[in-house]
């Protein structure tokens, strides 16, 4: 790896982890079409913690509103919508964590999904069923829609189940929940941030696992590449959350579809010719 490569796949994972459009996609892609060596898994989780970095930033006051209330919760200081919200992100990373041990069990991922037309595939699929929920959200009165807060347990299986299938590359973990959310009758908003909210531990649990394997494994690296991709994705992650939920109610997402189709037909094309 080098420091061009290094700022380039930071950056990259900085600005796609949180649209509905697939990091790790766009990752593996940029590796085979600029013919890149596999940046390594040290890498991988050090763009990650950056990732988690600027989330855990950008809600600071909700995570520590949503702490505080979940143990006043279990101590029985009694619910509230805060801790109601912080028990609908632990339920809600249950399936991808249940599914994730099941995929790692047989090496699924690496040994089946992460083929260009698979990736393709799963781009235009899932970008369709962001197109049909954001075609329902429009034919929804403003008022019908539902806050974060408003969440059911039926909605955080739901989301939580949808958020199970971003394990394969190209449906985009944001992208698949925020669908979920959206056609549940939540708004473009509180989808989003639920989905950020969610990434927490998605991004958290298995990051400190690989994490732990490096260091099982006396794993040598270049820590000057590391503490580089922390840096920039953590910075272009924190702009992306920033701008995409302020302009996220006046462009929607069928900017995200049209991207979505495109980059599936391209992809398709240029595999099969």
């Amino acid at each position: 790896m080098d420091w061009l490569q290094a700022v380039f796949l930071a950056l990259i994972q900085g600005l796609t982890e949180f649209l509905p459009i697939s990091s790790s996609a766009h990752l593996i892609l940029t590796s085979k079409v600029l013919g890149w060596q596999d940046q390594g898994l040290a890498f991988d989780v050090a763009v990650h913690v950056g990732t988690l970095t600027a989330v855990m930033i950008y809600f600071r006051k909700e995570i520590v509103e949503m702490v505080v209330a979940w143990f006043g919760s279990v101590t029985g200081k009694g619910s509230s919508p805060n801790s109601r919200l912080a028990w609908a992100v632990i339920w809600g990373t249950i399936p991808v964590g249940l599914f994730g041990l099941f995929l790692e069990a047989f090496d699924i991922v690496d040994n089946y999904l992460r083929s260009i037309p698979v990736i393709a595939a799963t781009t235009i699929v899932f970008g369709l069923l962001l197109g049909f929920a954001e075609t329902r959200y429009n034919g929804k009165k403003r008022r019908d829609f539902k806050s974060e807060y408003d969440l059911r347990l039926r909605d955080v299986f739901a989301i939580g189940l949808a958020q199970a299938l971003a394990l394969i590359p190209g449906t985009s973990r944001s992208g698949i929940t925020m669908t979920a959310a959206a056609m549940l009758g939540f708004s473009r908003t509180a989808a989003a941030r639920y989905s950020f909210l969610l990434s927490i531990p998605a991004i958290l649990l298995p990051g400190g696992l690989k994490g732990y394997q490096l260091v099982e494994e006396g794993a040598k690296f270049d820590w000057s590449f590391l503490i580089l991709g922390i840096i920039v994705s953590a910075v272009s992650a924190f702009a992306c959350i920033h701008f995409f939920l302020k302009w996220l109610e006046k462009i929607g997402f069928m900017p995200f579809v049209w991207y979505r189709l495109a980059l599936g037909i391209g992809l398709l094309i240029l595999f099969y010719s």
